[in-house]
C-alpha cells in the first residue's frame, strides 16, 4: 500500500514528538507500505512568524509573508527526515517547490492547480521515505505560495490524490471525528466514519478537525482519508463516500461557530437592484456572507435585510454595509457580535422526516430564541445569542440521541478499505 500521513503542528511541537512521528512513520513502512509524510510547522511557530512580520509591519506583503511562513514547513520537513534516518531507514525532505505543487499567484490563500511528484515517486521506488513541507507550492513563474490556515491537510490530500495513494491519514491531537465537542459535551462519541458531505458541513460551520478545502478535494478525487490522533495508537474516524448505512441515522454530530456577527439594514427601500448593490459591495471587500433574511415587505415600500459574516470582517462590514445604504436609503443599520450558530448535521436528514421540527421545538423547551434559520440537504444552521451557544449544544445532542451509551443505531461500523 501507498500510504500519506500527515502530522499537525503539535504532533511536530517538539524534538521529543518529532522523534515519535518518526517511529511511527518507520513502523508503518516496515509493514510493507510505502510512505509519504506531510509535515505542519512546529506548534507555535507560524504565529511567531506572523508576529514578527506584524512588528516589522503592519500591512506585510503577501509575497513575502508565503516566502516567510514556509519556512517553518521546512523546518519540520528537515527535522523528520533526520530523525527518521536516524532509525536506520533512508528519508528525504522536500520544499513544494521540489514536489512540484504548483498553484494560482493568490497569495497567503493559494488553490493547488496540480501536482506533479516526480521526485517523490523516484524516491519512493528506491525504497525512500519522503516527508514534504506542507502548506506551501510554487507557481508557474516559481514564486513561492501558501495554502492558508489548515493548508497541511490540503497539501496531504492532493499529493494523495496524485500519487494514487491507497490511504491518507491525517494524525492530529484528536482520536477522530466526534458527534460533538467532547469540551462541551463529555458524553461525545467519537464517530468510525463519516461521508464527505457530513465532513464538509461540520468542518464549514465550525469543526476543526480538518480544513474545509482539504475535504472537498478529497470527496473529488475520492481520497479515503482517517483521521487520527499521533499520541495513541486508537482507531480514527474514517472519511468516506456515503453509504445506506449513513442514512440510517438522522444527525450525526452538531457544530457550533462564535466567529459570527450580524447585521441588519433596516428599513430599506423594497426595489429590484438593492440587494444586488449591497452584497456585490461587500463581495468586493473579499466579506464572506453565510446566512441571508430579507424580511417580506407588507406594503412594498421597505424591508429588513440580515446577513452573518465572520466577526472578524464586521466592522468592515458594517461600514460598506452603511454606505451602501445611504445611497440606496434605509432607516438605521445594526450590528450584533454577541451571536453564534449552532447547526446539525446529517445526510439521514434527506429520508427522515421531523429533524428540524425537533430541533426547533428543543431550542423552544429551553427558552432559546433562534434569530435565523438556514439549510441543506444535509445540515440545519440557527443564529442564536451566543451565551446559549453551549446549552443549546447539549440540548440537541441529548435530543438526537448522540452520546456515548445511546442507541446503538447512531453507531457506525467502518467498512470502506483501511
Amino acid at each position: 500500500m501507498l500510504i500519506v500521513q500527515k502530522y499537525g503542528g503539535t504532533s511536530v511541537g517538539s524534538i521529543e514528538r518529532i522523534k515519535a512521528v518518526a517511529k511511527r512513520v518507520v513502523d508503518t513502512k516496515k509493514q510493507g507500505n510505502k510512505v509519504v509524510v506531510i509535515v505542519s510547522a512546529m506548534s507555535g511557530e507560524t504565529d511567531k512568524l506572523i508576529g514578527f512580520a506584524n512588528q516589522a509591519s503592519p500591512n506585510p506583503v503577501g509575497r513575502e509573508m508565503d516566502l516567510l511562513l514556509s519556512s517553518g514547513e521546512r523546518i519540520s520537513a528537515a527535522l523528520t527526515a533526520i530523525a527518521i534516518n536516524e532509525l536506520g531507514h533512508k528519508s528525504m525532505s522536500f520544499t513544494g517547490r521540489q514536489v512540484g505543487i504548483i498553484t494560482d499567484e493568490a497569495h497567503t490563500s493559494a488553490k493547488i492547480e496540480r501536482i506533479t511528484g516526480e521526485r517523490v515517486k523516484k524516491a519512493l521506488d528506491k525504497g525512500i521515505i519522503a516527508v514534504i513541507a506542507g502548506f506551501q507550492g510554487v507557481t508557474e513563474t516559481s514564486e513561492v505560495t501558501t495554502l492558508g490556515r489548515g493548508g497541511s491537510d490540503l497539501t496531504a490530500v492532493a499529493v494523495a490524490a496524485a500519487l494514487d495513494a491507497d490511504l491518507c491519514e491525517i494524525y492530529t491531537d484528536v482520536d477522530g471525528v466526534y458527534t460533538t465537542d467532547p469540551n462541551i459535551v463529555p458524553e461525545a462519541k467519537k464517530l468510525d466514519k463519516i461521508s464527505y458531505e457530513e465532513m464538509l458541513e461540520l468542518a464549514s460551520l465550525g469543526a476543526k478537525v480538518l480544513q474545509t478545502r482539504s475535504v472537498e478535494f478529497a470527496k473529488k478525487y475520492d481520497v479515503p482519508v482517517i483521521v487520527r490522533s499521533s499520541f495513541n495508537n486508537n482507531p480514527g474516524t474514517l472519511v468516506v463516500k456515503e453509504d445506506e448505512d449513513m442514512e440510517n441515522v438522522a444527525v450525526s454530530g452538531i457544530a457550533y461557530d462564535k466567529n459570527q456577527a450580524k447585521i441588519t439594514a433596516i428599513a430599506v427601500h423594497d426595489r429590484p437592484g438593492v440587494a444586488a448593490g449591497l452584497f456585490n459591495a461587500i463581495a468586493n471587500a473579499n466579506i464572506v456572507v453565510d446566512m441571508i433574511v430579507q424580511n417580506v415587505s407588507s406594503d412594498g415600500k421597505a424591508t429588513d435585510i440580515s446577513f452573518t459574516v465572520p466577526k472578524a470582517d464586521s466592522k468592515k462590514a458594517m461600514r460598506i454595509t452603511e454606505e451602501v445604504v445611504s445611497e440606496i436609503g434605509a432607516k438605521t443599520v445594526k450590528l450584533r457580535e454577541d451571536i453564534a450558530k449552532v447547526s446539525i448535521v446529517g445526510v439521514g436528514m434527506r429520508t427522515h422526516s421531523g429533524v428540524a421540527a425537533k430541533m426547533f421545538e428543543v431550542l423552544a423547551k429551553h427558552n432559546i430564541n433562534i434569530m435565523m434559520i438556514s439549510t441543506s440537504e444535509i445540515k440545519i444552521s440557527c443564529i442564536v445569542d451566543s451565551k446559549y451557544t453551549e446549552l443549546a449544544v447539549r440540548v440537541l445532542h441529548d435530543a438526537f440521541d448522540l452520546g456515548e451509551g445511546k442507541k446503538e443505531k447512531g453507531k457506525r461500523k467502518v467498512s470502506a478499505r483501511q
